[in-house]
C-alpha cells in the first residue's frame, strides 16, 4: 500500500511539473512597432520604447487613425477586454497600439502579450510617464485621428466587439 501511494505521488508530481506553464523570455517576443505612424516633425514629448526593444516613440508624434489601449497584465478588466481587441485586430480594419503601464519588467510584459495573442504594436511605459495623459486607472482607450487629435476616450473596458466597432465607425469612420 505504501509503495502504491509513493508511485501515485511520484506520478502526480511528474504530471504537475510537466504541465505548468512558465513563460520564458526566449519564446516571448513582442510585436514590431514598425506600423506606428508618426509625425517626424514632433520631437518633444513623452518618449516610450517599443516593447520589441528596437525603437522609441514620442507619444505626441503618433498619428492615426488609431485605437490606443492602455493596459497592465495585473489589471483584471484589461484581461477581460483583451480578447475583444484580439478579435478586432484580426479584422485588420483598425490600427491598434497598446501601452503597457506599471509592469514589473519587459519579460513579464512580453510573456503576457505572447500568451494573450496581442499582435499589435506595444509601447512600454515603465515609469508611468503617460499618467498625466491617461490618468491613474486602466484600461483606457483613445481613438486618435490622422492629426493625432483625440476624438474619443473610454475609461474602463469595452464590453463587446460591437461596442468597439461602433466607436471606430463613429469616431474614426471605419466601415463595419
Amino acid at each position: 500500500m505504501k509503495r502504491i501511494r509513493e508511485s501515485v505521488a511520484l506520478t502526480l508530481s511528474l504530471i504537475l511539473t510537466s504541465t505548468v506553464f512558465t513563460p520564458t523570455t526566449a519564446s516571448a517576443a513582442a510585436p514590431s512597432c514598425s506600423t506606428i505612424a508618426t509625425n517626424p516633425a514632433v520631437k518633444k514629448g513623452i518618449t516610450l520604447p517599443c516593447l520589441d526593444g528596437k525603437r522609441n516613440f514620442v507619444f505626441e508624434a503618433i498619428r492615426g487613425p488609431v485605437l490606443i489601449n492602455v493596459w497592465g497584465s495585473w489589471c483584471e478588466p484589461c484581461k477581460q477586454e483583451i480578447p475583444l481587441l484580439v478579435q478586432i485586430a484580426k479584422e485588420k480594419k483598425i490600427q491598434i497600439i497598446g501601452v503597457d503601464v506599471e509592469e514589473k519588467n519587459t519579460d513579464t510584459a512580453k510573456a503576457f502579450v505572447s500568451a494573450h495573442k496581442m499582435t499589435w504594436p506595444q509601447l512600454y511605459d515603465v515609469k508611468s510617464k503617460t499618467r498625466g495623459i491617461f490618468g491613474l486607472g486602466v484600461p483606457v482607450t483613445r481613438f486618435m485621428d490622422v492629426d493625432g487629435k483625440t476624438v474619443y476616450e473610454k475609461i474602463g473596458p469595452f464590453k463587446s466587439v460591437a461596442e468597439i466597432r461602433k466607436a471606430a465607425k463613429e469616431f474614426l469612420g471605419v466601415k463595419s
